[in-house]
């Protein structure tokens, strides 16, 4: 199996189980559901949208992870890793980059639904699909370039293992502290503009809280809001404050196998987004131009 010492080889072996288990059905959900829902958002829906924008980039970031998914399954399942350093190394890349992607596209779409409710007209100028694509082309961007110190690191910490250790050696950061911090600083960060940004519409929804005609839409916009604090006090946060509790290193995989969920759930993001998420894209012109 694992060329890792571990006390008790029956724990170790229904631990790997449960890991694959839920690797498993994480993949056999998160598949479907993000392949149906980026066709839902392509093909019913128009990428005149920021917010369409946006979750496009976050189903595809989701499809990413869940592709990689089942190389974890292989792994925990039989206990060795075939495909090398450089397989390892590239889709641990690609469960990180998932982690940073979701919660900069998560805020992004948090950032529209306040301008278009709190600022309504004023933010009519930044809230164009212009601006939505050049976001999300900086996002990509800026989390492929952190790969490359990352990847670097990581390769020279997995030359002191055998291969076949892959997701369970025990990754030092020596050289590096700084980037070892990354993206919990950048969680934090991103986790405090969604608690403000929630703050700020939940106020704002109040103050017009008679207009009983669109109570529909009020409520559907605070479900956004709270998803997106949960994505992040639940998948996103635990996972990334590893770095600063050593204690929690037993609980690095459980933790890993709770972050992956995430991309089962934002197909229901999406749904909350739109209130007619199987509508026509024509119909759905006419109710983003009525924002």
């Amino acid at each position: 199996m694992f060329n890792i010492t571990f006390e008790n080889g029956t724990e170790v072996d229904l631990r790997n189980t449960a890991y694959a288990l839920v690797f498993g059905s994480v993949t056999m959900l998160g598949l479907p559901l993000n392949a149906v829902s980026l066709w839902i958002l392509l093909r019913s829906h128009s990428l005149k949208s920021p917010s369409n924008i946006f979750m496009v980039n976050l189903a595809i970031s989701d499809l990413l992870l869940v592709i990689t998914l089942t190389m974890r399954v292989y792994f925990y399942a039989t206990g060795t890793w075939p495909l090398g350093n450089m397989a390892c190394i590239w889709i641990t890349m690609l469960f990180r980059n998932n982690i940073r992607s979701s919660s900069i596209f998560i805020t992004f779409i948090s950032m529209d639904r306040l301008l278009a409710v709190v600022y309504p007209l004023r933010s009519r100028h930044l809230r164009t699909s212009s601006n939505a694509s050049k976001a999300v082309a900086l996002v990509w961007l800026f989390v492929l370039v952190v790969n490359i110190p990352e990847g670097l690191d990581f390769a020279r910490s997995l030359k002191s293992y055998n291969v076949s250790t892959c997701f369970e050696f025990r990754h030092k950061q020596l050289h590096r502290p700084a980037l070892a911090y990354f993206q919990p600083v950048l969680v934090l960060t991103l986790l405090a503009v969604n608690v403000v940004s929630t703050a700020l519409v939940s106020w704002t929804l109040r103050r017009h809280l008679n207009d009983s005609a669109r109570i529909r839409n009020k409520v559907n916009v605070m479900l956004i809001f709270a998803m997106n604090l949960m994505m992040f006090i639940i998948f996103f946060l635990p996972v990334s404050l590893l770095v600063f509790f050593k204690s929690w290193g037993p609980a690095r995989t459980p933790l890993i196998c709770l972050a992956s969920v995430n991309c089962c759930l934002d197909p229901l993001l999406y749904y909350f987004s739109f209130d007619g998420f199987w509508k026509r894209k024509e119909d759905v012109d006419t109710s983003v131009a009525r924002e």
